[in-house]
């Protein structure tokens, strides 16, 4: 079985297809695909409330690209969804009628918490009995999970994120919000409360970090690479940190709201899995395909 997702962020839109290996009860997942093109809808309808003409004839040609590659693979199914910048820009419903009627490529705009929920199928298999706090930055909003046993106990989207240009005051503002939120939920207080980040800027920390494989980062090592990162110029973090010019200029905002989340939650350790709401989609797209629940199997995740 192949199946494929796409994420149509505010930074940046990414294509996943994968094949689907089945041995009894057990599930495992093996990359095809894997693109990403820095098309950054955020910077449009951040500032101007809309998507201009510009960027939308460039969204509906990759849109086509995505769409024709889908069917050269030949999947089972597919999975498309837009998130904060679709869901806030004037003319996204019709830009997504208009991809659905002239690309053939049908795209929910998903709500905060349906995207907070598939972001937790995600991740779920890689955790142990204990709490966590999810926390996933992405280019206009933050998605906030509590995870314990398990199970999700609570979770809540917040408007800021890595693209989205906020004042100081618009700044402190949801950061508060963010804080009395977190501290109305069961969790606060509690003890060996674990980070979980996921995006692409706690990603490419992770790398920078230089971690075996599954390691966590502490508390004080994160603070320590971003200040480090904060050391060298936007031109500098491309030519000698080798980010991508679409990264190199958000990963300071986006990591401070990584380390003021677990600062509130006083977690000294965050688990960086790699996945993101591109893998949920494929989770959640074989269990609507199958009638398989993947919370009752055992699945290896992506090979």
């Amino acid at each position: 079985m192949k199946l494929a997702s796409v994420d149509i962020g505010s930074n940046a839109i990414r294509l996943q297809v994968v094949r689907v290996y089945e041995d009894q009860d057990l599930v495992s997942f093996k990359n095809l695909q894997l693109l990403r093109f820095p098309l950054r809808l955020g910077h449009d309808v951040f500032s101007k409330g809309e998507i201009s003409p510009a960027t939308r004839e460039k969204f509906i040609k990759l849109m086509s690209t995505f769409k024709h590659l889908i069917d050269l693979y030949e999947v089972e199914g597919y999975y498309a969804v837009a998130t904060s910048a679709m869901r806030e820009a004037t003319n996204g419903d019709e830009i997504q009628q208009t991809i659905n009627n002239s690309v053939g490529l049908k795209i929910d705009i998903i709500p905060g918490k349906k995207e907070a929920s598939i972001l937790n199928k995600a991740i779920l298999h890689t955790l142990s009995d204990k709490k966590y706090v999810h926390i996933d930055v992405g280019g206009g909003s933050t998605e906030l999970n509590l995870i314990e046993n398990g199970q999700l106990i609570e979770n809540q989207s917040f408007r800021i994120g890595s693209v989205r240009q906020l004042s100081a005051d618009e700044r402190a503002e949801v950061f508060n919000s963010i804080r009395e939120w977190l501290r109305a939920t069961p969790f606060y207080k509690s003890k060996n409360i674990i980070g979980i980040g996921t995006g692409g800027n706690i990603n490419r920390l992770y790398k920078l970090a230089n971690k075996a494989s599954n390691m966590a980062i502490s508390y004080a090592e994160l603070k320590a690479l971003r200040a480090y990162v904060k050391e060298f110029s936007y031109e500098e973090r491309m030519s000698i940190l080798k980010m991508n010019p679409d990264r190199a200029d958000v990963i300071i905002p986006a990591s401070e709201i990584y380390l003021r989340v677990m600062k509130e939650m006083g977690s000294d350790q965050i688990l960086v899995p790699k996945v993101g709401l591109k893998d949920g989609l494929v989770y959640e797209l074989y269990e609507q395909n199958t009638q398989r629940n993947l919370n009752k199997i055992e699945y290896l995740g992506y090979q």
